[in-house]
């Protein structure tokens, strides 16, 4: 692997339980995971394995019952709410499957709304997204609500979004799931892009396998608990052929 070894995300005997009545499910059941920064981790596994739930975590959406979580160093325990919602708001860029744009604002209203939470002001805010929505191929659609745009620019816009505060870390959320084939490679080779680009650390949750020609490694998570790690020289990428070109 290419990437700096330097561990950005660190999980220790991470235990997740929910109680649904008298029954009770431990979602993690005792994860240990470094995550390195400047790498593309994809966590894969089927319907509850504690994919989301594993993600939540280290998003800071969510607490483990027992375990700890580390970021940069800094024990996710130890953060009162303010400061967790400054980690998120200021290191965490969030991509949805379902894009969670708000359908009023434009797409540039969208991607300024992390950086105006953050206290900047509207010009260099606007600015600012109008740079990010080029990047990501949005340049003549900074006007366009939403219901304007196709699936894959949607998802364009949530990419941008989540670049706003120049984070060190995307969290993806199945970030293909709502897309078809060709527009969800679009967007893992657009994701692949801004790793190489900016350094940025991406740990995308996904059942999507043409995830794995994008990932430095593979974590496979089962009931819980992980199964296996595999790094992209161990990968099967091979996908078939879409429009002429094999992937």
């Amino acid at each position: 692997m290419s990437e700096s070894r330097d561990v950005i995300v660190s999980a220790r005997q991470v235990k997740r339980l929910y109680r649904m009545g008298e029954e009770k499910v431990w979602a993690l059941a005792g994860v240990d995971l470094d995550i390195y920064r400047g790498e593309y981790l994809s966590i894969m596994g089927p319907s509850g394995s504690g994919k989301s739930t594993l993600f939540n975590i280290v998003g800071g959406l969510d607490r483990p019952t027992e375990g700890e979580v580390y970021i940069d160093g800094a024990r996710m325990s130890d953060l009162d709410q303010e400061q967790i919602a400054y980690l998120r708001c200021h290191r965490i860029g969030y991509i949805f499957q379902t894009f969670n744009l708000i359908g009023v604002m434009s797409a540039a209203e969208n991607v300024m709304l992390p950086m105006v939470f953050s206290g900047m002001d509207d010009g260099p805010a606007y600015a600012k997204a109008c740079e990010l929505l080029d990047r990501v191929g949005l340049d003549k659609r900074y006007d366009h609500r939403p219901g304007e745009l196709s699936g894959g620019q949607q998802q364009r816009v949530a990419i941008a979004r989540s670049l706003a505060n120049d984070p060190a870390i995307i969290l993806a959320d199945e970030p293909t799931g709502n897309l078809d084939l060709k527009t969800g490679e679009e967007i893992i080779r657009m994701l692949e892009g801004l790793k190489n680009d900016l350094g940025v650390t991406i740990i995308s949750a996904t059942h999507d396998h043409k995830m794995l020609a994008a990932s430095n490694r593979v974590v496979y998570l089962v009931d819980g608990k992980i199964t296996d790690i595999k790094g992209r020289d161990e990968l099967d990428i091979s996908f078939g052929t879409i429009e002429g070109e094999t992937h």
